[in-house]
């Protein structure tokens, strides 16, 4: 067990260099399955320390988008190539520092490694197009050029990829970039970050900077010199973001909120529907946006899928992610523990009915960990607050409906509007579903969660800022079109 004293120190990284902030302050990265063991002394960093770090990437930012499309993505590779030879100390750090089990740590790093390859691939694919004239005598084109310095604030659930899956692009398309993770996975950031320096990325290109949100994260927002934010993570704190971005004329991309439905249709395969609806929920503890939240059930199969779903709920084993029995590991941080926990007895308190879970488990030697039990609750209706707020926690609302109209009524009742599935049988129920579903991400007899890197990821409604990552749909955000004009 690693103590404050001789826990190893992280540091930022900025023009290439590892420095500790200038303030001189620190704060202790925990375990959430220990609250007793830390994993790393990180920087606490003050605005001087971010003018630095956005400096350096201004600064930088002249050189490297001089530099031909394949040759960045050869930095891009290098960078990837880093990362899966140590991808085991990456993905242990991330389970240690965040909670999710060992193999999914180890799927969402490997995940990181292909969206490298992905994006240094995008130095070999067009950024234009030839547009016919007017005039006879004259080419016109158009062409792409970078942002400039790109600010990314990335949230704890998935340490690796969403900052990789931000990174990588804005790269690839010529920016350079300011990284503030949360503080909750910042050494996980750090050990991305060494892959990064180890592929001799050029000084200034990548930055990375630890600290509070209010401090770094709104910092960047507000930055002259930053020419575009991304960034994933509540509504709340997104919408700070985007305000002070549009304040001064900065792009701006946010990824936030989910409330994300299942639908059970009469014909579904139960088996099936049970298995998607308890990975797409309850998986990392239910802490991603695209989890599985409200489970909409038609009437005639509603009981039959309950009792199947109670039966592979009541399996789960919760744990350390470090053990390999473990399926479920504890929530990311106390705040998120406590918050899932209030959300719990509001819903027992509206009138839902309890039909598991619903506390923290009862053995001994979980209670120095921010653990909490799988929940389910029945006789939910559409009104309750369990139904409606994100809980970003492993609680699942079912849902009663009789038609398939109702269902997809049901399933839009909600200001989010980022992921959703069916499972069916049926032609017309899937092509309702699709048609009439409200949401970025829809995918039939498949769990919620589940995004792939070469596809456009975001949502609608208060999901998103209406952008989308990831694919070649990310070259929309990370650059410009500018139309040429040439005249013999």
């Amino acid at each position: 067990m690693s103590t404050a004293v001789n826990a190893p120190v992280y540091l930022n990284y900025i023009n290439g260099e590892w420095s500790a902030a200038s303030s001189g302050q620190t704060a202790t990265s925990i375990s959430p399955a220990n609250k007793h063991e830390v994993v790393g002394i990180i920087q606490v960093s003050n605005a001087d320390d971010l003018d630095r770090a956005v400096q350096s990437a201004k600064q930088a930012q002249k050189g490297w988008r001089k530099l031909a499309g394949p040759s960045r993505g050869e930095f891009l590779y290098k960078a990837a190539n880093a990362m899966e030879r140590r991808l085991n100390e990456i993905a242990e750090t991330m389970t240690r520092e965040m909670g999710k089990t060992l193999p999914e740590a180890k799927g969402e790093t490997a995940r990181g490694i292909a969206i490298l390859r992905y994006y240094a691939g995008e130095g070999m694919r067009k950024v234009g197009d030839v547009i016919p004239s007017t005039d006879a005598d004259a080419l016109m084109f158009t062409t792409r050029v970078p942002l400039g310095v790109v600010g990314v604030i990335a949230p704890w659930n998935f340490p690796v990829a969403i900052p990789i899956w931000k990174m990588a692009p804005a790269l690839a398309y010529g920016n350079t970039v300011v990284l503030k993770p949360a503080q909750e996975t910042a050494v996980t950031a750090a050990k991305i970050i060494e892959c990064f320096a180890e592929a001799g990325f050029p000084a200034g290109v990548v930055n990375l900077i630890t600290g509070k949100g209010s401090v770094i994260g709104q910092g960047l927002a507000e930055h002259k010199d930053v020419n575009g934010i991304t960034f994933t993570g509540s509504n709340q704190v997104g919408k700070q973001v985007g305000q002070a971005a549009l304040a001064r004329g900065a792009k701006y991309q946010l990824e936030m909120g989910g409330k994300n439905p299942v639908i059970i249709a009469a014909d579904a395969d139960l088996d099936l529907a049970v298995e998607g609806t308890v990975s797409g929920g309850l998986r990392s503890t239910g802490q991603k946006c695209t989890a599985t939240s409200r489970v909409i059930v038609q009437s005639e199969v509603y009981e039959a899928f309950k009792q199947k779903l109670l039966a592979k709920v009541r399996e789960i084993k919760v744990g350390n992610g470090l053990e390999g029995e473990t399926w479920m590991g504890p929530c990311a941080n106390e705040n998120q523990l406590d918050t899932v926990l209030s959300y719990i007895q509001k819903g027992i308190e509206e009138g839902a009915e309890l039909l598991h879970g619903g506390g923290r488990p009862d053995e001994a030697a979980l209670s120095d960990g921010f653990y909490v039990q799988p929940t389910v609750f029945d006789k939910v209706s559409r009104s309750m607050v369990i139904a409606q707020e994100e809980i970003f926690g492993p609680v699942l609302a079912l849902i009663k409906v009789d038609t398939m109209e109702e269902a997809i009524e049901a399933a839009n009742d909600a200001d989010f509007g980022l992921s959703a599935s069916i499972y069916t049988s049926s032609i017309g129920n899937l092509m309702s579903f699709i048609q009439d579903m409200d949401a970025g991400l829809v995918r039939v007899n498949a769990e919620t969660a589940g995004v792939e890197l070469q596809a456009p990821f975001g949502g609608m409604k208060q999901s998103s800022s209406h952008s989308r990552e990831q694919g070649q749909a990310a070259i929309e955000f990370f650059t410009a079109i500018k139309t040429v004009f040439v005249k013999s």
